[in-house]
C-alpha cells in the first residue's frame, strides 16, 4: 500500500509541476492579421495589451471614399481618417489604443468604401 501511495504522490507532484510551467509561461500571442471581406485588421502586441492596430480596406476598380472604425467590445472606439482612394489601391490607417484590456474583449475593425460597409473582422484578445 505505501508503495501504490508513492506512486500516486509521484505522479501527482509531476502533474502540478508542468502545471506550474503551463501558467507561468508566456502569454498567449495575439498580435496576428484577421480579415473578412475587403478588410483587414492587424495587431502588432502579444497578451491583453494593444498598443497599435492597423486597418486596411480594398478598394475596387474605381475611385472611392473610403474609412474605417475599430472598437473593443469594453467602449474604446477610435475613427481613423477619410480618404479618396484610387482603383485598385488599399487603403491603410493606424489605431493607437495603447492600454490593456480585460482578456475575452472583442477587438473588431469595420470598413467603409464610399458609405457602405465592407468587412467586419473582430479577434478576442487573450492573456
Amino acid at each position: 500500500m505505501t508503495s501504490f501511495r508513492k506512486i500516486v504522490t509521484g505522479i501527482a507532484t509531476i502533474a502540478v509541476a508542468f502545471a506550474g510551467i503551463i501558467t507561468t509561461g508566456p502569454s498567449a500571442v495575439a498580435d496576428g492579421k484577421w480579415c473578412n471581406n475587403s478588410v483587414c485588421v492587424e495587431t502588432y502586441d502579444s497578451g491583453t495589451y494593444l498598443g497599435r492596430a492597423e486597418v486596411s480596406v480594398t478598394n475596387t476598380n474605381q475611385p472611392n471614399r473610403i474609412s474605417a472604425r475599430v472598437w473593443t467590445t469594453n467602449g474604446w472606439s477610435a475613427d481613423t481618417k477619410v480618404e479618396d482612394v484610387a482603383k485598385f489601391r488599399t487603403y491603410r490607417d493606424q489605431v493607437y489604443p495603447q492600454r490593456h484590456f480585460p482578456a475575452g474583449t472583442r477587438l473588431c475593425a469595420e470598413g467603409f468604401r464610399g458609405g457602405s460597409s465592407v468587412g467586419l473582422p473582430c479577434v478576442t484578445i487573450t492573456d
